[in-house]
């Protein structure tokens, strides 16, 4: 009895040395390291960030700093929901990972053999483009992300269908071109093969396996009491508010929020093979896929300042490069208000991510190479101080580019503006980017864009530049966005606007002048008989407030109110018709205008 007692207690004491020896090790490896990250915050304005350490099976550090809603001081938890952006990807094509080792689908069958909705621009993209070209952003189409983010419909159907119209700039699989499109497309691949939306396939095959259970999918993921408030820096320095931007059509691309402690089970198993707990969650082939080189991404020859850090490429919803002599899997993600970023070295066993409450923020990406360093054993680099030092350069050369900058010569008579503003009123549609609606309000032009609103403020003959409009604070003019630019018909009426959207060719949106509520009787004036020379024309009512006209030997137009006694030609560019109203009220006649001329008729009494 005596020598078991005394075997066990030696073993416990061993056990009890190792476990002191591993703290040991853990604590030297984190030494001081707090302090830099609060240093980072405060250089950077940051409100907030969260940050999870994991080696092999284990997370060996788990910390919030700042604050998740800087207003009321309240602090981050490593159980803070913030919003992981592009991250969500792995996530997506993970899904389509496990949905071929079920004998779904693969990735070299051409994608419309799955999902004969998603059409694209040209035959050859629709008769070769697989999930694989999809997973890794070799489609030849660009981003097109104004297209959703700007002008966003309320459902994935209507978003997919406007990739038929979106032009390619490259081949297919000659260059790598991030779209989100692509990854929304992927989700509504898995949404039809399994009959379950792609928010639930998600959960039950992600988060309800690895027990992610602080994550959700859309932005209703933000009502629980431990979520972070977005932010964004202003004039340098000052800390703003950003409203929560609801993403959940281009959902599979970037909708899902997630807290430190919930992400560090899915890094582990990436790590481990796609296996947590005894669980194979990801089938072990295609992690090895996954984060394996899909797609050279270009731009990756080492630099003279860091000639070990190099190479870019993407695999499946990841990215690869070397970093300091070692292998790394990343990626970020950002939406409004929040920026993350995922990372790990399959070789070495070591996963860090990072999320914040900051917009576009770059304390991610520094604090990733800063956690990397030290956990790699990597010759010590400035990472903060030098970005802070770079950032300062750029700004004092900003600033001596405003100073020098010479007077443009003006044309005589551009700075003139249309008479009236209602002439750019109306509805703009394009194809592969959605609609806005243009008004005129308290002697301004301002566009209704789906979730804000801009102001038009006159440049030069009929461009117009934007400024958004803050619902709280109004118009930051030292802010303009894109510029604006409509184009007007031949016989002067504006029929078009566009603007450069970062795609091929400025994208243009078709003008329809919005049609005025007219009752019956207001209709009723205008019915007559037109007399154009001997050809007699009939205006009469359809229905209850459908005004027609009705030329002999031709279809029968339907009259749109746009103006007072003015009206357009449904589905005829450059067509109106006006009529003349006497001093009692009393129509007298019509002019047709077209792009060939006006003609006159007079009302047959």
């Amino acid at each position: 009895m005596k020598k078991v007692s005394l075997y066990l207690s030696l073993l416990l004491a061993s056990l009890y040395a190792s476990a002191q020896t591993i703290d040991k090790q853990q604590q030297q490896r984190f030494a001081g390291i707090d302090k830099i990250v609060e240093k980072v915050l405060q250089d950077w304005h940051a409100a907030g960030v969260a940050i999870a350490v994991v080696e092999k099976d284990k997370i060996i550090y788990s910390k919030g700093f700042g604050y998740r809603d800087y207003e009321k001081k309240l602090p981050v938890t490593p159980n803070t929901v913030f919003a992981i952006g592009s991250c969500t990807k792995a996530f997506t094509s993970g899904l389509l990972g496990v949905l071929r080792q079920e004998g779904k689908l693969d990735f070299e069958t051409p994608v419309r053999q799955y999902l004969p909705e998603l059409v694209f621009n040209n035959d050859d993209l629709n008769a070769h483009v697989t999930l694989r070209d999809m997973m890794c952003h070799r489609t030849g189409l660009s981003r097109y992300d104004l297209s959703w983010y700007l002008f966003g419909p309320s459902s994935r159907d209507s978003l997919l269908y406007r990739i038929r119209y979106m032009v390619p700039n490259e081949q297919l699989r000659y260059k790598w071109q991030y779209n989100n499109f692509m990854f929304m497309a992927q989700g509504v691949v898995a949404e039809k093969l399994t009959g379950k939306s792609w928010e639930e396939n998600i959960k039950t095959r992600f988060f309800d396996s690895l027990g992610m259970y602080h994550s959700s999918t859309s932005i209703d993921g933000f009502k629980v009491e431990d979520a972070a408030l977005g932010y964004d820096v202003i004039k340098d320095s000052v800390i703003k508010k950003m409203p929560y931007k609801n993403i959940n059509v281009i959902g599979p691309a970037g909708s899902i929020n997630s807290c430190v402690n919930d992400m560090a089970k899915w890094v582990m198993a990436w790590i481990n093979g796609g296996k947590l707990s005894g669980k194979q969650v990801l089938p072990a082939a295609y992690v090895t896929e996954a984060t394996s080189a899909q797609m050279p991404i270009g731009g990756g020859r080492p630099g003279k300042e860091l000639p070990d850090i190099y190479g870019g490429t993407y695999g499946l919803g990841w990215s690869m490069s070397t970093y300091r002599g070692h292998y790394q899997v990343e990626h970020g993600g950002n939406i409004d208000g929040f920026s993350a970023s995922t990372c790990f070295y399959p070789s070495d066993s070591i996963g860090i991510i990072i999320l914040s409450n900051q917009n576009g923020s770059r304390v991610p990406y520094l604090l990733r190479n800063i956690f990397s360093d030290r956990l790699l054993g990597a010759k010590y680099f400035a990472w903060n101080d030098t970005a802070v030092k770079k950032l300062n350069e750029m700004k004092v050369k900003q600033k001596d580019v405003k100073q020098k900058d010479t007077v443009v010569a003006k044309v005589k008579g551009a700075d003139v503006i249309r008479e009236d503003l209602k002439d750019y009123a109306g509805n703009y549609t394009s194809n592969a980017f959605g609609k806005f609606e243009v008004i005129v309000q308290n002697d301004s032009l301002f566009a209704l864009l789906p979730d804000s609103k801009e102001y038009l403020k006159h440049v030069s003959y009929d461009v117009f530049q934007t400024y958004t409009v803050d619902k709280e604070t109004g118009i930051d003019s030292t802010q303009g966005g894109t510029k604006v630019k409509f184009n007007a018909d031949i016989n002067g009426d504006i029929a078009s606007a566009e603007a450069d959207l970062s795609v091929k060719d400025p994208v243009i949106f078709n003008r329809t002048a919005k049609a005025l509520p007219l009752n019956k009787a207001t209709l009723q004036k205008y019915i007559g008989i037109y007399l154009f020379g001997g050809m007699e024309a009939t205006v009469h009512i359809k229905g209850e407030d459908q005004l027609m006209l009705d030329v002999p030997g031709q279809t029968d137009y339907t009259l749109v109110p746009v103006e007072k006694d003015k009206f357009s030609l449904k589905d005829l560019k450059g067509f109106t018709v006006e009529f003349s109203v006497n001093e009692k009220g009393e129509v007298t006649g019509l002019t047709s205008v077209q792009p060939n001329g006006r003609f006159r008729a007079e009302k047959k009494k």
